[in-house]
């Protein structure tokens, strides 16, 4: 569905009610809109619109300002690939290439089976363990070609990669959606008013808690 299922119109209404002013809600809710999809919809953009009194134009011009939103249809696994200064000094450049060779497409594409999206990407703030690359925003520092590669087999296995990931990195590769994330740092008691309780109960092995642990 590119509108909002059931399930997620009873969670963006109660989202909407932790904000003084309902278009304060719109980021979360392109959260939610991109967790259920993928990605985010003009349909979703215009559901958003209609709860938050906003436009649909204003919708889009808010979630367009960040590269978490994608607005086109992206793989399973986003693969982003850091060319920024620090990275390129020390092999990003090299790193895009390699990745292009290896996943078969260029930047901004996704490959025929619908597993990876490939994009070059500004900063992703890990300028002392460059060079870089993340999957679903996991990343994978000081990272050469055959770390890309050995990540790449992995994921095409359907095993998890983050076993092999550098320290710091935990947990599963989870789907690119990124309302989870969002939800890590509320207080359980209004966590719950905003996903199933069931599901505020039982968070991902890869959501960090309060402390910075893994639950």
């Amino acid at each position: 569905m590119s509108r909002f299922t059931e399930l997620n119109a009873r969670r963006a209404h109660e989202i909407i009610s932790h904000y003084p002013r309902a278009r304060s809600a719109i980021i979360p809710l392109l959260h939610l809109a991109q967790e259920q999809e993928g990605w985010i919809t003009n349909d979703a953009m215009t559901q958003i619109a209609e709860l938050t009194g906003a436009t649909a134009a204003e919708v889009l011009g808010t979630g367009s300002f960040y590269e978490m939103f994608k607005f086109h249809p992206v793989g399973r696994y986003l693969v982003n690939v850091c060319t920024n200064i620090s990275c390129q000094l020390l092999g990003g450049e090299e790193l895009l290439e390699h990745a292009e060779t290896t996943l078969g497409i260029t930047d901004g594409q996704t490959s025929d089976d619908g597993l990876f999206t490939l994009e070059d990407v500004e900063c992703v703030a890990a300028c002392t363990e460059a060079p870089c690359f993340t999957v679903n925003y996991r990343y994978f520092h000081r990272a050469t070609p055959e770390t890309f590669s050995e990540v790449v087999a992995e994921l095409r296995a359907g095993r998890n990669p983050m076993e092999k990931g550098q320290q710091g990195d935990r947990g599963e590769i989870p789907d690119h959606g990124t309302l989870s994330r969002t939800l890590q740092h509320i207080p359980a008691d209004r966590k719950a008013g905003i996903v199933a309780p069931e599901e505020a109960a039982q968070a991902p092995s890869w959501m960090p808690t309060e402390t910075g642990e893994n639950a």
